[in-house]
């Protein structure tokens, strides 16, 4: 027994250690967060004193303000579709894909694995002018034939191009998810007569919710957020997302000073992601750390 107390003593001290760290990493990201919250519903007077004071009341009417100067409301409902569709087309395309290529073997299955994993290295930014060209392109084309284009400002086309960047992430998370699950189910299904699609929707998904619901939140927040790739697309002002509106907001307090309205943006652009966050980390915790029963 006395062997084992350095033991339990250095064990102690890392988990103390461990745990110092973790308070440290969550107080620097939540004092920001707090701050913005803080400093949204401040008065404009208020921000040339001391930064930290907290609000003398609620002026909620900042918010109000910021919807109305940069149509923070339009841009807002352009994001809930772009992002909607994404999601949608990203989870329609990868849940088969994923599934096929961790049960199945078929020649071109290394190829296309391989191909997938290249795609993770590909940074979007850096492919957003030959997306942009090739789009502008096609509506070159379609003027000319029928008159009217169609790939630029397009919600659609935009969702589908979040869609097609994020799926060899999505893909690659999700085949070694489907890999971890247990052949028996599937197994006890094809003996009761299910075809392979049946077996997909009622049987994996079902088991593989918490690594969908892990990939949605990820991809979630990566459309919601994503800037350069909308701004290029839309050109349109009454079809751009949400942070291009923020920073139209930006642009229009830049001389006006409005750091009140400016902070109300920030949170209407915030909020939505802490919200879907706090609604399934438990789900996402699951997603991360479990796998299926090993047959």
């Amino acid at each position: 027994m006395k062997k084992e107390k350095p033991y339990a003593e250095s064990f102690k001290i890392e988990r103390i250690f461990i745990y110092l760290l973790l308070t440290l990493l969550a107080v620097t990201i939540l004092v920001p967060v707090a701050w913005v919250l803080m400093a949204s519903v401040k008065e404009n007077s208020e921000f040339y004193g001391n930064p930290w004071t907290l609000p003398k009341g609620l002026h909620f009417q900042n918010f109000a303000d910021a919807w109305q100067t940069a149509n923070m409301g339009e841009y807002m409902l352009n994001s809930v579709i772009v992002t909607a569709l994404a999601l949608v087309l990203l989870v329609v395309i990868a849940l088969p894909a994923a599934y096929v290529l961790a049960r199945f073997q078929f020649k071109s299955r290394a190829v296309w694995n391989t191909l997938f994993m290249a795609g993770l290295f590909i940074n979007v930014n850096y492919i957003v002018v030959p997306i942009f060209l090739m789009l502008n392109n096609g509506d070159i084309y379609l003027r000319k034939t029928f008159g009217a284009p169609f790939f630029l400002n397009n919600l659609f086309v935009l969702a589908l191009v979040y869609a097609a960047t994020a799926l060899p992430f999505t893909i690659y998370l999700l085949t070694g998810y489907f890999k971890s699950l247990a052949r028996d189910y599937e197994e006890a299904a094809y003996v009761d007569g299910a075809g392979y699609f049946y077996t997909m929707i009622k049987v994996i998904i079902p088991m593989a919710k918490p690594s969908i619901i892990t990939v949605i939140l990820f991809n979630f927040l990566a459309f919601w957020n994503e800037y350069i790739i909308s701004m290029t697309l839309l050109t349109n002002p009454e079809l751009k997302t949400l942070p291009v509106g923020l920073m139209n907001l930006m642009a229009a307090q830049r001389s006006a000073v409005q750091y009140g309205q400016l902070y109300a943006g920030l949170v209407i652009v915030m909020m939505p992601t802490l919200i879907l966050y706090m609604c399934v980390q438990k789900k996402l915790t699951q997603g991360m750390t479990l796998g299926g029963l090993k047959g």
